[in-house]
């Protein structure tokens, strides 16, 4: 068995055939190339190395005993884990319908047999290319702490996510791939039919305290997945910018922070686990301090000074 790759060394690339001279011709064209290779002699086996590895690149031979190609491709695009992966198809059988199926499973390109070690290193060159660049952009989101996923409305599948947005999805929604929240598919299925005539629709926010997720769809990425990019916002830099700016204990700075929400006190009262008495008391603190009367008037003035240190802040 080949052992896990090293991911800093090469791309890796899963070829799978059943028949062992197709394999030893694309194995030597491939590891002369610098490529990592990992091979695969039946569906199944294929499956259990693409889990096992998360190769770069898939070779797909289509017509094979047991599971064929199509279905071995229809699989990996149902894991969010494989979904990402290129597939290249190759097949012997070069019928319109052969082919239309190839990219119907999920394949991206298909190649002829027999096989041309040097047409085959050519369009690797360039889906490994586009794949690299979509995971450079994944890399990039995550780290500037926006996490990413793509979406199946049809069926609802999570198919593809960054790190991040497992982590996010987990501690907001309690899931995980390939499972889609309830309530982020309701919003996109919802405003489908305006995306698709690219109409950005409203974000959806989900709250925790004074943590937000925002959620926004950003584009659609193949015929049928859309790619959703979530952020999370802690407002608890919100709350002691106002704390500062207009004078206020840290209490006091947090039940303005939720006024100017637009939460009642009762409310207020759950979010902060105190009695609305209390918040009520807060409040008049508040008033007294901002030399106002009325919540409009005290949120009106938090508002403005959020507005000034805060730029982006969505109220």
């Amino acid at each position: 068995m080949n052992p896990l790759p090293d991911r800093d060394c090469s791309d890796v690339v899963l070829v799978v055939d059943d028949v062992p001279d197709n394999l030893s011709v694309l194995h030597d064209a491939l590891d002369e190339s610098g490529y990592t290779v990992l091979v695969a002699t039946s569906g199944e086996s294929a499956l259990q190395r693409a889990q096992q590895a998360s190769p770069d690149i898939v070779l797909l031979d289509a017509m094979m005993p047991g599971l064929d190609g199509f279905e071995v491709a229809r699989r990996l695009k149902a894991q969010a884990h494989t979904a990402h992966i290129p597939i290249i198809f190759m097949t012997g059988l070069t019928e319109t319908e052969h082919l239309v199926a190839a990219l119907e499973a999920g394949g991206v390109d298909y190649v002829t047999k027999p096989i041309k070690p040097k047409e085959v290193l050519a369009r690797m060159g360039v889906h490994l290319q586009g794949a690299r660049l979509a995971r450079q952009a994944r890399n990039a989101l995550d780290a500037f702490g926006y996490a990413s996923i793509t979406v199946r409305p049809g069926d609802g599948r999570l198919m593809w996510q960054t790190p991040l947005a497992r982590e996010l999805l987990h501690v907001y929604f309690g899931t995980s791939a390939p499972e889609t929240p309830a309530a982020v598919l309701e919003w996109l299925r919802r405003h489908l039919h305006d995306a698709e005539r690219q109409i950005e629709p409203p974000r959806l926010n989900v709250e925790r305290g004074p943590r937000r997720l925002s959620i926004r769809l950003h584009r659609q990425t193949g015929d049928d997945d859309w790619l959703i990019v979530m952020r999370e916002v802690s407002d608890s830099a919100i709350i002691e910018s106002i704390s500062l700016a207009l004078k206020l204990t840290l209490r006091e700075a947090e039940v303005l922070y939720w006024v100017v929400k637009g939460k009642i006190n009762r409310d207020i009262a759950d979010i902060l686990g105190a009695s609305p008495a209390t918040v009520k008391k807060h409040l008049e603190r508040i008033f007294a301090k901002l030399g106002v009367e009325t919540r409009t008037a005290a949120a009106g003035m938090a508002m403005n000074r959020i507005r000034q240190l805060h730029p982006n802040f969505e109220g």
